[in-house]
């Protein structure tokens, strides 16, 4: 069995004293709402990534897997670590406008190899190629959030989900159901992680149509045609008043370049939520690859480590699995890196010493 810590205040003695583990200072913009306004923090740089993924702990294993809403099948993949415990913290991956699953594999397989578990579905009718039931022509954010509502409770049936680690992550416009959905399950949801989530389009709706009578049977919207559910329901809607229903820590994290969803709308967010955080990475548009998805991946894996609650169990695998080792995290600044100690007398002798 292994057990974690998280090392904040002695983060610099650590880094003489474990071999290899670099500490890296870095460059997106922070922005922080507590509840008592906004402040800039600091900055890091894109060409710098958080040390959290250089290590990887856990093989995993992926399995397709379907929820039910309403009669409709919701295809899935979902990611499973190996030996990582009985319980184990979740996440549930919202793909954004015409996406699909796969659109979050990249941080699935990151969030899997650290001992989480990740589902990532497409929404019915959410793109032409959905493998999910439904029409591109009956999808509105508001069947998206039924759909994920759906997924939630299949998730929470799962014998090896800890159903008090549940989190919720979205891309764009399933970043916008992310948050719609959590504010109506906020005592379900444990916390939220919203890539440049799509909160424009009411806006977007509200430039193209004035009323509902304006709205025709279908039309094309960037680069799918969506029907008359897809707007009508969103003339008279303020995202803005919904989303503060969700009380706990949220994480945003939007490029500056982004022109498809401008930064703007995660700003007015961050002074909405009650609680949030906004990581902003300079140069990334709209989907986050290369160094930024490697950057936006230790944003996450820092709001997850600080937000999980109590310790899941982590077994070794292989002729080593009765041997007792510790799995640490060192927290300075942004960053956070892993290391781990074996079980010889000097590393037991400075693990008593943490905190």
């Amino acid at each position: 069995m292994k057990h974690r810590k998280t090392v904040r205040s002695m983060a610099l003695a650590l880094r003489c004293i474990l071999t290899g583990v670099a500490i890296l200072s870095g460059c997106a913009g922070q922005v922080q709402n507590t509840g008592q306004g906004t402040s800039h923090i600091e900055n890091s740089s894109t060409e710098e990534v958080a040390d959290s993924l250089e290590s990887a702990f856990f093989e995993y294993e992926t399995q397709e897997m379907y929820a039910q809403r309403d009669g409709n099948q919701i295809y899935g993949v979902i990611y499973v670590p190996k030996n990582a415990g009985e319980k184990m913290p979740a996440v549930i991956f919202s793909h954004g406008f015409g996406g699909n699953y796969q659109v979050g594999a990249q941080y699935a397989r990151a969030l899997a190899e650290r001992g989480i578990v990740a589902y990532c579905f497409d929404f019915c009718g959410g793109s032409p190629g959905s493998r999910s039931d439904g029409s591109t022509l009956e999808m509105s954010i508001f069947t998206e959030q039924a759909d994920l509502e759906a997924v939630i409770h299949m998730m929470q049936k799962l014998p090896y989900v800890d159903n008090s680690n549940l989190f919720l992550m979205g891309s764009s416009q399933g970043g916008a159901v992310s948050a719609i959905t959590a504010a109506a399950h906020k005592e379900e949801i444990k916390g939220a992680i919203l890539l440049y989530p799509a909160f424009c389009l009411v806006d977007m709706t509200k430039e193209r149509f004035d009323s509902v009578e304006d709205i025709p049977d279908t039309y094309f919207a960037l680069w799918m045609t969506v029907g008359r559910a897809y707007a009508e329901k969103l003339l008279d809607y303020d995202i803005y008043e919904v989303i503060p229903g969700y009380d706990k820590d949220v994480l945003m994290i939007h490029g500056d370049a982004d022109d498809i969803v401008p930064l703007s709308y995660s700003e007015h967010a961050l002074e909405v939520y009650q609680s949030s955080e906004l990581k902003v990475i300079p140069g990334a548009g709209h989907g986050f690859y290369g160094e930024d998805a490697e950057l936006a991946i230790g944003y996450m894996l820092d709001y997850l480590n600080e937000h999980i609650e109590g310790s899941f169990g982590i077994t070794e695998a292989g002729d080593n699995a009765a041997e007792t080792k510790m799995q640490i995290s060192i927290t300075a600044g942004e960053t956070t890196s892993y290391a781990e100690l074996d079980n010889s007398e000097t590393a037991q002798e400075f693990a008593a010493m943490l905190p």
